[in-house]
């Protein structure tokens, strides 16, 4: 594991965050740090709550209360792009490319829109991403030709030419068949490596339990489980609430 320079402030913190939706709490109370060169797993039925710690981390909504920082530094209330040019990217369940543009086209929005940082080189960084996702051979392509997988590949790929430090996966594999899900599962391993941290939501069991170093298991929108994936897939409350038992 790739260790924080800042030493002992965790790359992020979510401190007793809630969230609610008139009568609905959509997120109750959670509470977790990740550290610098994890890759953290994120579990539960539908309507657990994890999109909502999504959005609440990536600065689409404002917690009702909690706080959350980001490399030591406060994030909550902050917008979702300001989010964004401090180290945080996030992809969707639902994958929304600018079909008309290219795949380079797509990627670059993400390079020169999607960072504070003057010295960066946006096209540099937006073939580098495309290395990484594995999209070198299509880059000039238009995604309206492109199948599902590859239209999930852009995505990703214009999520880490933002410069993303740490990137929010929402149920990447969604829609993938299980060649693809292999093929999926080696792209986030090589994001990994070269220096992302990577936050996942995922419900392709074997896949996010595979990848992950440790996971949190969220119910009707709280915290009920955290741990390594052997840890959690032993866990009674998960396998009664969410596994099946």
């Amino acid at each position: 594991m790739i260790k924080s320079s800042l030493q002992s402030v965790p790359l992020l913190s979510v401190e007793n965050v809630t969230k609610r939706f008139g009568a609905l709490v959509a997120v109750k109370d959670v509470s977790f740090q990740m550290d610098l060169g994890e890759i953290l797993g994120l579990i539960g039925p539908n309507g657990a709550g994890k999109s909502t710690l999504f959005n609440i981390i990536a600065g689409k909504y404002n917690p009702d209360s909690g706080r959350i920082t980001f490399e030591g530094k406060r994030i909550d209330g902050k917008r979702a792009f300001e989010v964004c040019r401090l180290g945080i990217c996030r992809t969707y369940q639902l994958v929304k490319p600018f079909l008309s543009e290219t795949v380079l086209e797509n990627v670059l929005l993400g390079s020169i829109f999607g960072s504070a940082e003057d010295a960066r080189d946006p096209e540099a960084e937006a073939e580098r991403a495309i290395s990484l996702t594995g999209l070198q051979e299509i880059k000039t392509k238009y995604v309206s030709t492109l199948p599902f997988i590859d239209r999930r590949r852009v995505e990703l790929a214009r999520a880490i030419a933002t410069g993303a430090k740490l990137v929010l996966l929402d149920e990447p594999m969604a829609g993938l068949n299980p060649v693809e899900v292999g093929q999926f599962t080696q792209i986030i391993k090589k994001i990994h490596s070269s220096g992302v941290s990577v936050f996942i939501v995922e419900h392709v069991m074997h896949a996010i339990m595979s990848i992950s170093t440790r996971i949190i298991v969220l119910d009707h929108g709280e915290k009920i489980a955290e741990g390594s994936p052997e840890e959690v897939s032993k866990n009674s409350k998960v396998i009664q609430v969410y596994l099946g038992g």
